[in-house]
């Protein structure tokens, strides 16, 4: 009676393939998704690049840099909705196969007998999936200079998927840029919001995110030229070019030239000050300790004061951070 199905339920036994279409956004962008657990950032790669420069074997994070096969990357969405579309395959397998069946019971059954027994199948409830949609394009656009792959992300992202290439020179300067244009655009800010108290909050938000995202730059960029002059030495600790004295130690160990060599001492004076300010903010929510001021040499504040950011005092230290940034790149391959 249940031949069909049978014969189905056998085609389905074991591994099955079903093709499932994931678009691209408008841009012709394919969302990713890092298969690293403490990762999981997404980011995108055009749609031409990741068919004709990506390599099966390994795929780069445009953000941690880990490496997995091309079948990895996947996002969540994109799971779910194969997963979705690999059901509604199978269950409309099963339904036709069950339909053919009752259409072979059916013909056979005697239409001038005293008794007919028919069958009919009725499906449940037909769920018809609705494309997914690829992510909003991502609007930093990133092309590798080593191999040309394009790819797009929300945030600092350094490593080009095709080829791994770290590309911290570049996210150092379009970072310090993004910086300079928030700042740029807070009298915009300051003008668009009526009420004074969110104004000043707003300001200061941006003010303080723009130095902590400008320590971080500085941070990823001389790591990844520390990392070409010393990769036969020990990774320094995570986190050590936040530190500009133990930065300084770790670049004259590698090229025999500290930060001093670079910068005035005034420069140097005023960027120690930042960077311990920077500190501030992101472990005590800019509250003044002792540390800061044996640290900073600041004699502005006392202890359990609350640092005040000035966007003129950001600016210059972006000039700063771009010198140190400068004479460190010339000595590096």
């Amino acid at each position: 009676m249940f031949d069909e199905l049978k014969r189905e339920l056998g085609r389905l036994h074991g591994r099955q393939q079903f093709s499932v279409a994931l678009p691209s956004d408008a841009d012709g962008y394919y969302d990713r998704e890092c298969p690293s657990p403490e990762c999981l950032c997404q980011f995108k790669v055009h749609e031409d690049d990741w068919r004709d420069k990506v390599r099966n074997e390994e795929v780069f994070c445009a953000f941690c840099g880990h490496a997995a096969s091309s079948d990895k990357w996947f996002t969540q969405e994109q799971i779910e909705h194969a997963k979705a579309a690999a059901i509604a395959q199978v269950r409309s397998r099963i339904g036709s196969a069950m339909r053919r069946d009752a259409q072979r019971w059916n013909s056979r059954q005697s239409r001038s007998g005293f008794l007919r027994i028919t069958m009919s199948v009725k499906d449940g409830p037909r769920h018809h999936l609705i494309p997914i949609a690829a992510a909003e394009p991502m609007r930093l656009r990133i092309t590798c200079p080593q191999c040309s792959c394009r790819y797009a992300a929300v945030g600092a992202a350094f490593f080009c998927p095709a080829c791994g290439h770290n590309a911290a020179d570049l996210m150092f300067h379009q970072t310090l840029a993004g910086i300079r244009a928030t700042l740029d655009a807070l009298p915009g800010v300051r003008a668009a919001i009526p009420d004074r108290d969110t104004v000043e909050t707003t300001a200061r938000l941006v003010i303080e995110n723009g130095l902590q995202n400008a320590v971080t730059a500085f941070q990823r960029y001389a790591e990844a030229l520390h990392e070409k002059l010393s990769a036969a030495q020990a990774k320094p600790r995570r986190n050590a070019f936040q530190n500009l004295i133990e930065g300084s130690n770790l670049w004259k160990t590698a090229t025999g030239k500290a930060y001093e060599d670079y910068l005035s001492p005034a420069a140097m004076a005023a960027l120690a000050r930042l960077f311990q300010q920077r500190h501030l903010l992101a472990h005590t929510q800019g509250v003044v300790d002792q540390d800061y001021l044996t640290r900073s040499g600041d004699t502005a504040y006392r202890v359990g004061q609350r640092i005040v950011v000035r966007d003129t005092a950001v600016r210059t230290g972006l000039q700063h951070i771009e010198s140190l940034a400068s004479g460190m790149a010339r000595e590096s391959p």
